[in-house]
């Protein structure tokens, strides 16, 4: 950008699709929380719903302020954050495990996913460093390999942290991302990607809590108390919504049925009390985004605007899909929030804030572009 310059205008459209995916997320972690909160330690309807208000707020405001920095701005950082994760990464095994899973700092009434921040940190770096190769992109041992290194680094610790999801996330995105800064196509698709979906396959059934997963989404109505217990009841949910749902508020599920309906399983409460039209309006949100996202990407006035554009719309489309595809049935059960709408305080400020560099590529798009 010239100095002097001033930045444009947002794209419209990508902004009020944020704001309406995130105005559903408050509604629904409200509406599929409120008996759990009322009923549970909390004995307070509104007690998720307090805390996703702050969220949503402090992440509204980050984003409003990250959209008018010079995207830019961040590789000065880019190495700094990518230092900075590591030891984040490592800290939480000094915390309590959840369900033998280490992902949580935990200080006091807050808590924080560091893996929620690594994996927009490994899109900087892609975007920096793809940025500065050029065409020298296109050798392998020079271009694509060091980049797989780097982002299969981060997702390892993340894997340790027993957090395959989230390690998965990061990978196909790195895929996706080399793929846009020109890698070429018969080393991506020919070598990388096969040798990346094979340790995929074999990490899902390395460990035993895995294998029962993928095994249990084969046929969950095998062990339909234990097992297949959460798939089911999601079942259960989308069935009972019909074509316009139960009505805001009416889900039975929620009911001490759907384990934590307000987290990653608040797409099939979407179901219930929507019906399909209201998941369909969902989903609708989504491609609407990632069509924007596509767009700014193209559009952006330089390669790096367009890489960080195609990771940062890449990451939010990737756990969408993950998300919606494991409600449904469609793929074994797997730990990934829907973005802005599972509750989740650090996961909606961190996508909030990626979403502020989002806009702020989009302002700064040359109009003859």
């Amino acid at each position: 950008m010239k100095k002097g310059k001033k930045m444009g205008q947002v794209d419209f459209m990508l902004f009020a699709t944020i704001l309406l995916l995130l105005s559903v997320g408050v509604v629904m972690v409200y509406s599929a929380s409120s008996y759990v909160a009322l009923y549970g330690e909390a004995k307070d309807s509104m007690f998720f719903l307090k805390r996703q208000l702050l969220w949503a707020f402090l992440s509204l405001t980050g984003m409003i302020v990250i959209m008018t920095i010079d995207y830019h701005k961040f590789k000065k950082i880019t190495g700094w954050l990518m230092i900075i994760s590591i030891p984040l990464l490592l800290a939480v095994f000094l915390f309590e495990d959840a369900n033998g899973a280490y992902r949580w700092i935990r200080l006091g009434p807050f808590s924080f996913q560091p893996s929620e921040l690594v994996k927009y940190v490994v899109i900087l770096y892609l975007a920096k460093s793809i940025d500065n190769k050029g065409e020298r992109i296109k050798s392998f041992t020079y271009g694509m390999l060091p980049h797989l290194l780097v982002a299969g680094f981060y997702a390892g610790l993340i894997l340790k942290e027993k957090n395959l999801s989230i390690a998965a996330v990061i990978m196909i995105v790195t895929l996706i991302i080399l793929f846009v800064g020109g890698v070429k196509a018969s080393q991506l698709f020919g070598l990388v990607t096969p040798l990346v979906a094979l340790a995929g396959v074999f990490f899902a059934f390395s460990a035993d809590y895995r294998r029962d997963r993928v095994l249990n989404f084969l046929n969950p109505f095998k062990d339909p108390a234990g097992k297949g217990y959460q798939l089911i009841q999601s079942w259960y949910a989308l069935g009972s919504g019909g074509l316009i749902g139960l009505g805001l508020g009416n889900s039975r599920q929620k009911t001490h049925y759907m384990p934590e309906p307000h987290n990653d399983f608040i797409f099939s409460i979407i179901g219930e009390e929507l019906g399909l039209i209201g998941a369909l309006f969902v989903i609708v949100l989504f491609v609407l985004f990632v069509w924007r996202g596509i767009s700014i990407a193209y559009k952006a006035k330089d390669t790096y605007g367009t890489l960080l554009a195609a990771g940062i719309t890449s990451i939010i489309a990737v756990q969408a899909i993950i998300n919606i595809a494991v409600v449904t049935g469609s793929m074994p059960v797997t730990g990934v929030p829907l973005p802005f709408i599972s509750y989740g305080g650090s996961s909606l400020l961190l996508n909030m804030m990626a979403m502020g560099i989002l806009l702020n590529i989009s302002r700064q798009i040359e109009t003859n572009n």
